[in-house]
Parts: C-alpha cells; structure tokens; sequence
C-alpha cells in the first residue's frame, strides 16, 4: 500500500532529496530565503490560542482547594478530576470537529470560533456558585481549547517560510508555557484573597477577545485558499507571508502537486483504513505517548503533589513553569538546526531517567531533604526534557507529514486521542495515586517513555528545512 512510504530516516531523506528538483521544474524562481519578519505577526496572533490552552491547563492547579471549598466538593478527589477532565471531554469534542471546521470556514475563522466558547465558558466558571455550574464552564472552555491548537498548529505550518518553520512551531510551545506560567501566577493569591479563584478565571476572556480581533487582520492560509480554488486570493496573502518576490515560486509549489484527479473531501474510512491510515496512525500513536508519558499528571496536581513532599507549592510551581520556559526556548534554537526527529529521541530518553528519579525518591522510606530533593529535581528534570521536543514537536512534526488534503482532518483525529488520553490522565492521577504505591505509577510513565524512544527511531522521519510539498512528494503513498 505504502510503496514509497519509508519510515527509515534514511531512505526518507534520499527521497526528499532526490524529489526537491521536482519543483523547480527549471523555472528561475527567488532562490534567497523570504524574510521572517513578514510572517511573524501573523504567527504570534496564531499562538494566542496556544497562550489560552496551557492558561485553561494551569487555571485550576493553584486554587483548587479553594474552588472545592466554595463550591462544597472539598476532599473528593473525584469531584477534583472533574473540574479538570470535564475540560478535557469538550475539548474531545472540539478536536473532533476542528479539522472540518478548518476546511469548512478556513484557517481564520476557525481561530474565531474557538474564541467565543472559551470567552463564554471562563465568564460561567468565573461566576458559578455550584459544581455543576463550573463544570458547565470548563466544558464550554474545553470545546475552544479543542478547537484552537489543531489550527494553530495546520495554520503555523502553512504560512511559515520553510527555513524557519521549526523555530515558528515552537513558539506555539512557548506560548503554552507562558499560559500555565500565568494562570500559576495568577492563583498565587487565591489561598488569601476571598473569590480571587472567579478573577483567575474571568481574566482570560481578555486574550481570547483579542484572538478573534486581531484574526481579521491575519492573513488566511494560501494553502486552504488554492485548495478552495481561489488562486488569486492565495497569491495575495502569499504576498503578505513571503514577499512580492517570492509568490511566483510559492505558488508554482503548490501548482505542482495539484492532484486535480482527487476529490475534495476526505472520508473518515480513507484515513482510518485506507491509503492514509499508516501516517494517520503515527501520529496518533506520538501524542497517545506523549500524554502516557505523564507531563499532564505533573501540570494539573503539581501543587498537591509538591505540598505531600513538603515544599511550597507556590515556589515549586514557579519552577515548574521556568523549566517548561526555559526547554522550549533551547528547543526554538535547537529545531531548524538539528531536527524533529533527534530532539524527540533526547527528550523522552531524558524524561525516562526524571521518571526513575522519580521512583527512586517515591521509593525512599525516610522523607530526609535527599528524597525530597530527588523528587522536585526529578519533576523539573521532566519538565525541561519535555519541553525540549516531546511538547512542541508532535503539532508541528504532523502537519509538515500529511499530504494538505487531508491534513486538518488527520490531525483532528490525532489531537483527539492526545485529549482521550489527557482525560483519563486527569480523572484518574490523583485516585491512582491515593490506591497505587506512587513508584509503581511512576514506573509506568518511565516505561511509556521508552516505548516512546523506540517508536521514534523506527518510524519518525525528519522534515526540517523542507518545504511542505517536498515532504509530500517523498512520502507520497501510492494507490
């Protein structure tokens, strides 16, 4: 089925090699690199979405024993999964709809939508006064976090210039880590101001109104646009990403892997069984590992798990969200010169060893200042190594891979499992932890790492500095 679809290393960067001059079809195009700077503003308005997503992630990790307090849940550890799983549930539901959503009203508008129910949805939690109504809020929230990263990430792609398409994904990391480093911040007030939860909460329709504001002056993705059939539109925002001299040989690209045979819409069946299942597969099975891997366990209960340990949540808190700042800058720096596929290797082999750090202080019978420093040394460990290519690079490595008619659609399907699992992930830490001996599920984050590490090697291709329709000339499966 998968001909020429090699996942080697290798024998994929041959054939995108060997495919490059497929392009140029000896036209004498702009050769010179388009400037960055042209794309930029349009890429920072994009990552307000990721801004919102690690904000949502965060916003109820420092007062939640105050929320369960005021809202009469205080002790039910059930009821606290809730409040954060009931957000990850509506972002299923938004992840779902997100890529027919993207290839229904574009890029843009896209961005927009996933705007209004995180506005709604903060200013009900903000001003609930039972569980269920908070509840009701974080699920509206969730529908706009599901909706906005698999657009963020399909529209960074495709208005990003090659050479820095890399340095651009992680931005959206960046932008995650400046969220929970905020909604952190934020809360530390929480435990002593009476109702400063509610104001934790209502501040984050500010961003997500100046996300769907500032969309009207972005430019839409050229991409979506010649896939609708509206070329001149597409030289047009072309111009505005790359430059005048650069929009002949932009478009000549995407002219020259028109399938015109093709039709326009993307069966599920056809990804979920069909030529596309393979790559639709992996890129399922890389963000299934990544949450697997327990970054999620660590950002949601950081707090209640550092304060069993003895140490200040707020100071713990805070270095949580430098380590998570401080591996996504190295990784920005370190993406277009050394890879996708490399940075992904480090980052979970890293992780693997926090995690035994992790089982190694868990498994300590004295709690001396060593065990202690193990644990928290080990959480800040894994927090870097996940930002160094764990985080950013699944959302940007799979929309580079798939082919751009499907490639909303297949990463709805992929960003759906990150959120099943997320979910699960969040319901059920904190329960297993109170029913589980913490090195044995600890022990199991450290096993999923390497697991992780082996699945790399084996089936993830490298893509950096290659244009779009290079890599989908190389990895062109055959009929």
């Amino acid at each position: 089925m998968y001909k020429r679809f090699s996942f080697k290393y290798n024998s994929s960067l041959i054939d995108m090699e060997d495919n490059s001059g497929l392009l140029q079809g000896g036209k004498d195009f702009e050769v010179s690199n388009p400037s960055w700077r042209l794309s930029l503003p349009h890429v920072l308005v994009a990552t307000l979405t990721s801004f919102l997503f690690g904000y949502h992630l965060g916003v109820v990790n420092e007062p939640m024993e105050v929320i369960s307090a005021d809202l009469g849940f205080n002790g039910n550890t059930l009821a606290e999964g809730l409040v954060v799983s009931t957000c990850l549930g509506g972002a299923l539901v938004g992840s779902l709809l997100s890529g027919w959503v993207a290839d229904g009203v574009g890029r843009r508008m896209a961005f927009q939508l996933s705007a209004l129910p995180m506005i709604a949805g903060a200013a009900m939690s903000a001003m609930t006064k039972t569980l269920a109504g908070m509840l009701l809020g974080r699920l509206f929230v969730g529908i706009g976090m599901g909706l906005g990263p698999p657009v963020a990430s399909l529209y960074v792609t495709e208005v990003s210039p090659a050479f820095v398409r890399g340095t651009y994904g992680s931005f959206i990391q960046i932008a995650t880590c400046l969220g929970l480093m905020a909604a952190l911040l934020i809360g530390i007030p929480a435990k002593e101001t009476v109702g400063w939860w509610r104001v934790c909460f209502g501040v984050s329709t500010i961003p997500a109104a100046l996300l769907a504001l500032a969309m009207v002056f972005c430019a839409e993705s050229p991409h979506w646009l010649y896939k609708q059939g509206r070329t001149e539109e597409a030289e047009t925002e072309f111009e505005k990403l790359l430059g005048g001299s650069h929009v002949k040989s932009a478009l000549a690209e995407l002219s020259k892997f028109d399938r015109g045979d093709e039709p326009d819409s993307v069966k599920l069946s056809e990804l979920l069984f069909g030529r596309h299942f393979q790559v639709v597969f992996i890129g399922s099975t890389l963000f299934a590992l990544q949450q697997l891997s327990g970054i999620n366990a660590i950002f949601y209960f950081s707090s209640t798990v550092f304060k069993s340990s003895g140490v200040p949540s707020n100071l713990a808190n805070v270095c949580v969200g430098i380590s998570n700042l401080a591996g996504s800058i190295i990784a920005m720096l370190l993406m277009d010169r050394l890879g996708r596929k490399l940075l992904l290797l480090w980052s979970f082999s890293g992780m693997a060893v926090a995690m035994a750090l992790q089982v190694v202080a868990a498994g300590s019978h004295s709690p001396d200042s060593g065990a202690v420093y193990l644990s928290v040394g080990g959480t800040l460990m894994f927090v870097l190594m996940f930002a160094l290519g764990a985080g950013p690079v699944p959302g940007l490595l799979l929309p580079e891979i798939f082919p751009s008619r499907i490639r909303a659609k297949a990463m709805a399907i992929c960003m759906s499992v990150h959120w099943v699992i997320n979910f699960f992930v969040g319901l059920l830490f904190l329960h297993l932890l109170e029913k589980m001996r913490p090195q044995f599920l600890y022990s199991g984050f450290a096993t999923f790492c390497l697991i992780a590490v082996a699945f790399v090697k084996r089936n993830v291709v490298e893509t950096k500095g290659k244009s779009l329709q290079e890599i989908e000339i190389a990895l062109l499966p055959q009929e």
